[in-house]
């Protein structure tokens, strides 16, 4: 009896093994997983993209809560004539609002009037005096003023941004990176989160783990998130009295138990427990290598200025990106928190740009003068913008913006992307785009396509469903890729 159920659930897994990996990069991914050598693979074991790209790893700058467009980099010098004046009807629309400016009795215009702007680099790219470091490299830069998305509230429009959907449950970009291109360092993860708290004293809008989660990709793709006090990574030590030899003689013991346990089940799950315990061994030895600033020049400090210096912060989180993209990380994901300006933006979104301005261009500076930025892609944005009207009271010195999914800014930089441009327009109230929208699905697909990944392509089947990050949407943006 027994034996009989023992084929019977094989069998089932059998058929799970062919649904799941009917299109061809699923059975790349999983056979690469079944197969590979878990003692240590070679360092350049990657997967075959499906065209040759031109990003090898991504660093993606999340600014979590919503940057302001118009103090930072969408220019309109017309809001000052309108300041305090209502926003027309017309131009806001049937917009859904969120519920904490839906019931004010006006909607004024708050115009930027305490960040000026001037022209920087050959492209003469308009940028705030909130961010002059970044204002020096804008020329690496690609703008994209038309960004929109649907989603009006935090957890949706990040869990959108990051997965591709708005409810939860699917593959962060992370894990679909891993998933599609594989590792370039068997030492460390494919794919590492950081995450910063932004000198605006906010309060902490949650950042769950689900946003680099796998979904229903092997666990294997799963973002490891790297914490700023004590060991990186939980439980990389050893305990006290367990040796190296030790621990190694236990992991073949264990991988020997699990390997009787994937013979008797052929759950692929199994196989990836065993890669992940002998992933940890190696990460004994390569993170604490690569958390090890004593390396760095004082050169290296002064460039990514003096936070770089205390783990933990956007700085140090910046100068530890560019230790990982040396390394080979496919996908780093830094999130900065703080970016939620409902009231006192003019000096917050000071403090926040504060945080970040100096490291970023420094990042971008760093990885071109290694001959890194051609085959790095740099994401930087949040999930939405901020409104242009007031959120509350509006004074000369003081005033708060709601959230805005109709259009917000970000930027792009490195592998693929064309440098020193501005793509798209919002109109003279930065509340409508006038030109070239570009959608979060639109941006991924793109993103995609810099890492030689077809959108359209990278599948992965699901209770019967082919599942993309895309969804079924997206349109690769040609005129932004060099």
């Amino acid at each position: 009896m027994q034996n009989e159920l023992n084929l019977l659930q094989q069998e089932v897994t059998r058929r799970q093994f062919f649904r799941r990996n009917a299109t061809g990069i699923g059975a790349v991914a999983l056979g690469s997983l079944l197969n590979s050598d878990l003692d240590a693979g070679p360092a350049d074991s990657v997967l075959p993209s499906h065209f040759p790209g031109k990003a090898k790893r991504v660093i993606y700058l999340f600014m979590h809560g919503g940057p302001s467009q118009m103090e930072l980099f969408d220019y309109k010098p017309r809001l000052r004539e309108l300041n305090a004046s209502p926003l027309p009807d017309s131009v806001r629309g049937d917009q859904r609002l969120t519920g904490m400016t839906s019931n004010q009795k006006s909607f004024p215009v708050a115009a930027p009037n305490q960040f000026q702007f001037q022209r920087h680099g050959e492209s003469g790219t308009w940028v705030s005096d909130a961010l002059p470091h970044l204002a020096k490299v804008i020329d690496d830069v690609c703008v994209i003023k038309s960004m929109h998305t649907e989603a009006i509230n935090h957890d949706p429009a990040v869990t959108l941004m990051q997965t591709g959907h708005q409810q939860p449950g699917r593959p962060s970009f992370g894990a679909w990176s891993s998933y599609g291109l594989g590792s370039e360092n068997q030492n460390l993860p494919a794919f590492v989160v950081l995450i910063s708290d932004g000198s605006a004293s906010r309060p902490a809008d949650p950042l769950y783990a689900r946003l680099w989660g796998t979904g229903f990709l092997p666990s294997s793709h799963q973002g490891v998130n790297f914490r700023k006090n004590g060991d990186p990574v939980l439980y990389l030590s050893n305990p006290s009295g367990l040796t190296d030899a030790s621990r190694r003689s236990m992991l073949d013991s264990l991988a020997m138990l699990n390997q009787r346990q994937f013979e008797t089940y052929r759950d692929p799950e199994i196989q990836t427990r065993i890669a992940q315990y002998e992933m940890a061994y190696r990460m004994q030895t390569s993170v604490p290598d690569l958390t090890d600033f004593s390396n760095e020049s004082e050169q290296t400090f002064d460039l990514y200025g003096e936070a770089s210096r205390k783990p933990g912060t956007y700085a140090a989180n910046c100068l530890l990106a560019r230790r990982m993209a040396e390394r080979g990380v496919r996908f780093i994901q830094l999130y900065h928190r703080g970016w939620d300006q409902h009231y006192n933006l003019p000096s917050d979104l000071r403090l926040q740009c504060g945080d970040i301005d100096q490291p970023t261009a420094a990042l971008l500076t760093d990885l071109k003068q290694r001959g890194l930025l051609d085959d790095t892609l740099i994401i930087w944005g949040g999930e939405f913008g901020r409104t242009i009207y007031s959120q509350g009271t509006l004074t000369s010195t003081d005033y708060g913006r709601d959230h805005h999914g109709r259009c917000f800014t970000m930027w792009l930089a490195g592998g693929g992307i064309k440098p020193g441009i501005s793509y798209g327009a919002t109109d003279d109230f930065c509340y409508n785009i006038a030109e070239n929208p570009v959608h979060v699905h639109d941006l991924n697909a793109t993103l995609l396509h810099c890492m030689g990944l077809n959108h359209e392509r990278l599948i992965y089947k699901h209770q019967g469903r082919d599942y993309r990050l895309t969804d079924v949407h997206g349109t690769v943006i040609n005129e932004i890729l060099s």
